[in-house]
């Protein structure tokens, strides 16, 4: 079987490295071939998070070429992630996916992205875009409960398919004894300030105790007392730096875009047995169960649990291998691989999608 992935962005991003492309040897071992294409490339993310200039040219030849894949009628089903083109209306969509049956897979409130007020008498033609996509597909994998639950009352072919991480390749290291107590977060710039809800709590600890901030992958908040250190993401070696992490951390707003977020990086921590603490928002309240780490939520309690774990290496320890048992036994890709190809080939024999 076939399947056309069509993600938003190039692997630069998270969402198509982890909703789709990690899939591709693992689905090829029950006879499906998935082909990711993007719509827009790494250039330009890059340019997107430096502030720089968007590739008009090579955004609309990306356009166009998207267009052949879409007449390519070698495929299957289709798998589409986030958006077929931003600012194009539903209707538009489903039409251009022509008669392929396709399966919509999202890991964010992307169903808001229309209805914040910013784009004039756009948000009134596009605010109701994605209940279309979703109404109309063959099937839905929905990355929380939150999207899942959306998804469901527009679609009954909807499952919960959270990010997960190949805890082959995620493994925790042996810990490295260190006087300066590590605190460390991984993502992009877009969700780098979050961070500010840290600024007290480390800057509190850091009146105790050497401490140190690795951000990986965007820009962090300066926070005095504390050694703040910025390192470019790289897939090579995000596995090898969160091991270098005594904590890892997720704060995030309490706000209907954050309720959509996976919890992802509480996994990646969990998957390398670093304890985590996050905030208790989303799906951050399903992941972080078991004795993997501490939800957080004001100033103080985010300072009393950074406490702990830097005051109680042993509550740290078993904080780190429960969280490890916790991502194998639930967040694995070995077993979510047979998931989403049972969702391919139902999607792929179910004919013709609901009409809007």
């Amino acid at each position: 079987m076939r399947v056309l992935g069509l993600a938003l962005y190039g692997p630069l991003a998270a969402s198509t490295r982890y909703r789709l492309g990690q899939y591709v040897p693992g689905l090829a071992g029950h006879g499906i071939a998935l082909e990711v294409r993007s719509l827009l490339d790494d250039e330009y993310l890059r340019r997107r998070f430096s502030g720089g200039r968007l590739p008009l040219a090579g955004m609309l030849a990306k356009g166009l070429h998207r267009l052949g894949h879409l007449r390519d009628q070698r495929h299957d089903v289709a798998m589409l992630h986030c958006e077929l083109y931003p600012l194009m209306p539903g209707w538009l969509e489903r039409r251009l996916l022509g008669s392929t049956p396709y399966v919509y897979d999202f890991d964010d409130a992307f169903y808001l992205k229309y209805r914040r007020g910013g784009l004039g008498v756009l948000d009134r033609v596009l605010g109701g875009k994605f209940d279309v996509v979703v109404r109309n597909a063959a099937a839905v994998t929905a990355g929380n409960r939150t999207l899942h639950r959306y998804a469901s009352a527009l679609n009954p072919r909807s499952t919960l398919l959270p990010t997960v991480v190949d805890t082959d390749r995620y493994v925790p290291a042996p810990r490295q004894a260190s006087r300066i107590y590590t605190v460390g977060w991984i993502g992009s710039p877009s969700t780098a300030p979050y961070l500010d809800q840290l600024i007290e709590p480390l800057s509190l600890l850091g009146r105790e105790g050497p401490v140190r901030l690795v951000v990986v992958g965007g820009p962090a908040p300066a926070i005095a007392g504390v050694d703040v250190c910025e390192i470019p993401w790289s897939e090579a070696s995000e596995v090898e730096l969160i091991n270098t992490f005594d904590v890892g951390v997720m704060p995030l707003p309490d706000d209907d875009w954050a309720r959509g977020k996976c919890a992802f990086k509480l996994i990646q921590y969990m998957a390398c047995g670093v304890p985590a603490i996050g905030s208790p928002v989303g799906a951050n309240t399903d992941v972080l169960q078991g004795g993997c780490g501490f939800l957080a939520t004001t100033p103080e309690q985010w300072t009393d649990a950074l406490r702990r774990l830097r005051d109680d290496r042993e509550l740290a320890r078993q904080m780190g291998q429960a969280g490890r048992e916790r991502a194998v036994a639930h967040y694995s890709l070995h077993l979510h691989v047979p998931i989403l190809a049972e969702t391919l080939r139902n999607a792929a024999q179910g004919g013709t999608p609901c009409v809007a």
